[in-house]
């Protein structure tokens, strides 16, 4: 007896595991476009139209689609996420030639390892809601107001992020470097903590600890010194807006040192968001608000694959082959924050 062929990744097409894991790898992580893959293709001898990747693209995406879904779950079991967001340009149907600004939010959930792309049209509040609909926790934001509506809610705890105080004072030293000097000494100091007890490798109790009798004195002298030199500056100058900036979130921008789990800032889903300015300069925008959508899942499967450090073409490859024939109550052992590293 012959053993049956394993399903294919894209029914009656011609296109195996490895070679759809390697372009959506080259465009998502390397950046290049499909037309520079369309160049390397025939270089190699291959002729495969752009259109063809593109067809490609939209059925693999249908396939793994219930996978993206079992990730974004992950957000509503929770406890604690870093939220940002990156315009993405899109093509628009309304007004053919021009792009419509869209955004990717980015959630990253860091003890779960978790990073999910969501894309929508709009940065209004109400996709804030409707992200964290079902959300009980700790969410970390910038100072954007967008998530002052949610963050009301009895069961959610705002905190923001210290590394977007910080460089409000690093852009004022053309402004006021005497004072913008002062405090960004006392950042340095609070964030020396932070280093120190990742180089220590503190436990969460010697951390608190830390926090407590060190990170504390010196926010409160500096926010009591803000207070004191706030009226001495003009409120539009430089120094003025961050100081403004820095003690209307101050509540929420100390709050991390109530809990060693929450983080200092949101620097680390930032630097996942980078990828997207490379893929803008690179390929400029998506071609439609379905296709941005289709990236958001790239882009959430690969960064979480980068955060759990699993190589994303071997995952890619080895899932595209395995999805097909998978079950739903299966496929939780598919997603790079379950497979052995």
């Amino acid at each position: 007896m012959v053993a049956p062929l394993p399903s294919q990744v894209i029914p009656n097409g011609n296109a195996g595991a490895s070679l759809l894991a390697y372009i959506f790898v080259s465009k998502f992580i390397d950046h290049l476009p499909y037309y520079r893959l369309v160049k390397i293709f025939k270089r190699d001898g291959m002729t495969i139209p752009e259109s063809t990747i593109t067809g490609w693209f939209a059925k693999t995406c249908k396939l793994l689609e219930p996978l993206y879904e079992l990730l974004a779950q992950k957000l509503s079991q929770t406890d604690y996420v870093q939220i940002d967001e990156s315009p993405m340009p899109v093509l628009s149907k309304d007004n053919p030639g021009s792009t419509h600004k869209g955004y990717m939010w980015v959630s990253h959930l860091p003890k779960e390892k978790v990073v999910l792309f969501t894309y929508d049209p709009s940065r209004a509040k109400t996709v804030a809601n409707m992200l964290l609909a079902n959300y009980q926790g700790c969410i970390q934001t910038d100072g954007y107001a967008g998530y002052e509506e949610v963050s009301k809610k009895k069961e959610i705890d705002h905190i923001c992020c210290m590394a977007h105080a910080r460089r409000k004072f690093e852009k004022a030293k053309d402004n006021d470097k005497t004072r913008s000097s002062h405090a960004m000494k006392q950042f340095q100091l609070v964030y020396a903590i932070e280093r120190f007890a990742v180089n220590h490798e503190l436990t969460m109790e010697e951390l608190a600890e830390l926090r407590q009798k060190y990170a504390k004195p010196i926010l409160e002298n500096l926010y009591e010194w803000m207070v004191e030199e706030y009226p001495k500056v003009l409120p539009k100058s430089g120094i003025g807006k961050a100081m403004a900036y820095t003690m209307k979130l101050w509540e929420k921008l100390i709050k991390y040192i109530e809990n060693p789990v929450w983080q200092i800032d949101n620097n680390w889903v930032e630097n996942k968001i980078r990828p997207l300015a490379l893929g803008r300069k690179n390929y400029l925008f998506c071609g439609s608000h379905q296709s941005a959508q289709r990236a958001a899942m790239m882009y959430s499967f690969f960064a979480t694959c980068q955060a759990n450090n699993i190589n994303p073409l071997e995952w890619l490859t080895e899932t595209l082959n395995k999805i097909p024939d998978t079950k739903m109550p299966e496929l939780e052992k598919l997603l790079p924050i379950s497979i052995q590293k």
